[in-house]
């Protein structure tokens, strides 16, 4: 199997992953399996910080760069929707 499709596999199982202990940190009935669910959270974060980085160091993740008014339009809009 190639090498960009595996890392692509293995970033999406561990989003996956993040997203279940979000959930499980969110749904948990206890302290202690709230800290439990919220320190497997940030290791699933930690990971998935460390494949994407692999990835876009190869160019296997390419992002795009927005224009500056682009994101201040996106700002202010939402900020005016949260005012009113």
């Amino acid at each position: 199997m190639e090498d960009k499709i595996l890392m692509s596999t293995i970033l999406n199982g561990t989003k996956g992953l993040c997203d279940l202990m979000m959930h499980g940190s969110i749904e948990s009935s206890t302290p202690d399996v709230h800290q439990a669910f919220c320190t497997a959270l940030d290791d699933c974060l930690t990971m998935q910080n460390q494949i994407y980085s692999k990835m876009s160091a190869k160019g296997w993740y390419p992002t795009q760069t927005v224009e500056k008014t682009k994101i201040d339009s996106a700002i202010q809009k939402f900020s005016q929707s949260s005012q009113g």
